[in-house]
This record gives structure tokens, C-alpha cells and sequence, in this order.
């Protein structure tokens, strides 16, 4: 039995049945609830590995359980909806959604979806045991989870901290919008390039005294990003 656990956020029977078929027939272990406060409960109960959600739920819209999750959990979120509009996208993965598939999906494209995720996981418990990454003034434990500027910590959300991660692990390497938006979501799309500028600006926020000039990460226009490496 696969040791991954999922929770399967989906109010549809036929839709939920889906899911959870191709889960058993793939072994892995897996908890359902209908609607969005048992899913804020069973989060909280089991802990899962990975939360398969829908955004239409009867009791309250997904995003805010994606909100009310990450205020005490970085678990990973894949969002599974019928919202195909960039906007509802961008506002999942905003408010801190992992990924996002459209429906109608094909089961093999989940269970791929699931193997990233998985994959992730596996390089994030790895680097657990990492050394911390300096760079100037900035410091990322990675052990910990968190990031530091100076002696303060940085409030980041959790696909700041993964691109911050990310560029951190490949400083003064030019990375593409591809391998970013590959590695952070599975997948690059021209909607997940959009996200991504999002998040990038977001994060130089917090990150540089000047955005506009920025210190740490360096934009190369039409081909993707660069941690750059300080004295």
C-alpha cells in the first residue's frame, strides 16, 4: 500500500467516485469529505500528504478552504474545478494552491499530477537535512522551512517559499519560465507563466529594499529568472 495519503475534496458522487477508484486501483491511501469545513476538519484530524480540491463545494468556496488551510499547514493543494478562466487560477494558486487541473481531467493525468507532488515531497524531506543557504543578507533554512533578511524573518506563502527554494538551489543559474513553472507546478502553461510573474513580483517585495532595483533576483525578459550571488 502506498504510504501517501490524500484527502479528496469533492461534494459530486460521481466525480468523488472517480477519484477515489483510481486511487484504490493505484494503492494509494486516501480520506473523503463533501464539503468545505469537513475538509478544514479533516485536514486538521489526519494530516494528509496531498489535498485534492474542488472550488465549487455547497458551504463555502474553495479558495477560502485553501486560505484557512494555510494559515497552520504547507501541505500540498492541487485544485481540480470546472473554473477554467485564468483568473480563477491565478486565484487559487494566489491564495496558496500547488497546482491546478481543469475539469473534465483524465485519470492518467491526475495520477501524473500526483507523481510530481510526490516527487517534490520527496526533495523537500531530502533537503531537510540541507545545509543553510546564505546569500548577502538573505538566509534560507531549509531544515526549518523559513527565510530571514537580515535578522528578520520573511513572511512568504508557500509558492514564494518554493521559487525562493528553487532559486536558491540553482544561484547564478539563468532559470526558464519552463523549469520554474515545471518544478513549482508540475507543468508550464501560458496561464502558469502569468501566475508565475505574479509570484516573482510578490516576492521582490519582500525580498529587495529596491524592487525596481532589484539585488537577489535578476529578470532576463523573455527567458525566466536568476538568483544572482552576493559577497
Amino acid at each position: 500500500m502506498n504510504k501517501t495519503l490524500i484527502l479528496v475534496v469533492e461534494d459530486d458522487a460521481p466525480v468523488r467516485n472517480l477519484i477515489t477508484t483510481a486511487l484504490r486501483m493505484h494503492d494509494y491511501r486516501y480520506i473523503v469529505a463533501p464539503n468545505g469545513e469537513s475538509a478544514i476538519l479533516e485536514a486538521s484530524s489526519h494530516n494528509p500528504d496531498i489535498v485534492l480540491l474542488d472550488l465549487g463545494l455547497p458551504d463555502i468556496d474553495g479558495v477560502d478552504v485553501i486560505r484557512r488551510i494555510r494559515m497552520w499547514s504547507n501541505m500540498p493543494i492541487i485544485v481540480i474545478s470546472a473554473r477554467s478562466e485564468d483568473g480563477d487560477k491565478i486565484g487559487a494558486l494566489d491564495a496558496g494552491a500547488d497546482d491546478y487541473l481543469t475539469k473534465p481531467f483524465s485519470v492518467e493525468e491526475l495520477l501524473a499530477r500526483l507523481r510530481v507532488t510526490q516527487r517534490r515531497l520527496s526533495i523537500m524531506q531530502a533537503d531537510g537535512a540541507a545545509s543553510v543557504f546564505v546569500n548577502g543578507r538573505l538566509r534560507v533554512d531549509f531544515a526549518a522551512g523559513c527565510a530571514y533578511l537580515g535578522e528578520a524573518e520573511l513572511h512568504l506563502t508557500p509558492i514564494e517559499y518554493k521559487l525562493l527554494c528553487l532559486l536558491a538551489r540553482n544561484v547564478g543559474k539563468v532559470l526558464t519560465h519552463t523549469f520554474i513553472t515545471q518544478n513549482i507546478w508540475g507543468r508550464s502553461w501560458d496561464s502558469d507563466i502569468a501566475s508565475l510573474r505574479v509570484f516573482m513580483a510578490s516576492l521582490r517585495k519582500k525580498l529587495e529594499s529596491e524592487p525596481d532595483s532589484p539585488q537577489y533576483i535578476q529578470t532576463h525578459i523573455g527567458v525566466g529568472y536568476r538568483m544572482m550571488k552576493l559577497d
